[in-house]
Parts: C-alpha cells; structure tokens; sequence
C-alpha cells in the first residue's frame, strides 16, 4: 500500500492500512484538530525529517494493562524506600521539554516547538498529562501523554536519576487503575516497557480497546 500524504483537512486514513513498519501517513501539522483526531484512533508522529511530520499505526501495539500491572522486582524494592515523591500535571512544560533532549536514533525528533505548543494546549484542556519524579525538590525523571477517553496513550519519558521514570510511570498505572482506564498505550515494543508489564497485541484487537475506551 502507497503511503498517505495529508492535506490541510484535519483527517486521517484508515490506521489499519499502516504499511508493515507502522507508517501511516506524511505531511500535515501539529494542529489540535489533527492531534486529537491522530491519538483517537491510535496514531501518533514518531519523527519529521525535511519539513514532512512521519505518522505511524504500528502494529504489533505494547499495552499494559492497569489491571494486570505489577511493579517488577527492582521497582518494589526502589519504592519501598522512598527515592521520589511524585506528582501529576506539576510541570508538564519541563516534562516535554525533557523528553525533547533524549537521544534519538531518528534524524529529527517530533518534539519540536510546533508540537510543543500544541501538545500544552492539549494540557490546558485537560486531555495531555504529565507524571513527575521529584528529589529534594528538582524533577527528576517523568513522563507525558494524551487521554484517549478510558485509555492512555503514553508519548515519551526520560530520566535524570536511577529508577526516577519508572517512579513516573508506577504512579501513571497507580493512577490509571483508580480512573478504570483500560489500558496505557505504549505504542511499541522496547525491553524497557517490557519490563514494567507491556505485552504486544495487534493493532486490530488495540483499535476495539480505543473503540470501548470512548464508549464507557
């Protein structure tokens, strides 16, 4: 199948017609309307190289279920002694901000100040969140994402100290379960998530989960 090229119009094609690679579409912008519609239907920018924004759907999908969530081992014990204290929405733009100068094996990173931008507007209407890890009062790790109804779709993490993002992320999945969130979307496969509970499922059974996370 050809690869997508966006127009102006805020839409985007069937995600299930992604190529193998999960690369969807190419080309359109950071706009609230075009972000909310991506995230909505399971499809998010990993990278923009020449000017053109590269959309994926990839497919297998790492989820974790917030139900089925169990800090491993290591974070058991890290969190029994307290390293972090952890927050929700303190500071998303330093969250971003963070997660902009993690190295990248892309060319160009996603998070740019157009993306930037939007994604604080999208803070501001309560639908992007960001989970903080704080020592001795300076941010220390954490991690952000956009609410898709019952779900969650997690966008980028970092650290700066040992154990700090899986803080983040402990008090997210904490946090997810308490909301009934049907899942935390990672959106691929990496040991790191693998480790803290994701399992791949494909994009087919992903988009049903998106489809009941609007419906309840």
């Amino acid at each position: 199948m050809p690869v997508f090229r966006l127009n102006e119009e805020p839409v985007f094609p069937d995600p299930r017609l992604a190529e193998e690679d999960g690369l969807l579409a190419v080309g359109g912008d950071y706009s609230i309307e075009r972000l909310i519609c991506a995230y909505q239907h399971g499809i998010f920018p990993w990278f923009k190289y020449e000017e053109d924004i590269y959309w994926f759907a990839t497919n297998p999908r790492m989820v974790v279920y917030p139900e089925q969530y169990k800090p491993p081992h290591g974070l058991k014990r890290s969190l029994k002694k307290r390293l972090y204290s952890v927050t929700m929405n303190k500071d998303f733009e330093a969250v971003i901000d963070l997660c902009a100068k993690v190295p990248r094996k892309e060319e160009g990173s996603w998070i740019n100040d157009d993306y930037r931008n939007s994604l604080i507007k999208l803070h501001e209407l309560g639908i992007a969140h960001s989970f903080e890890s704080w020592y001795d009062g300076k941010l220390a790790g954490g991690l952000y994402g956009i609410q898709v109804g019952k779900g969650f779709t997690g966008e980028s993490m970092f650290h700066l100290m040992d154990d700090a993002s899986k803080y983040a992320f402990h008090f997210l999945m904490e946090y997810a379960k308490s909301e009934n969130w049907l899942f935390v979307d990672a959106q691929q496969d990496t040991p790191h998530l693998r480790s803290l509970g994701g399992v791949n499922i494909e994009f087919q059974e992903f988009y049903k989960l998106l489809e009941r996370a609007f419906e309840e």
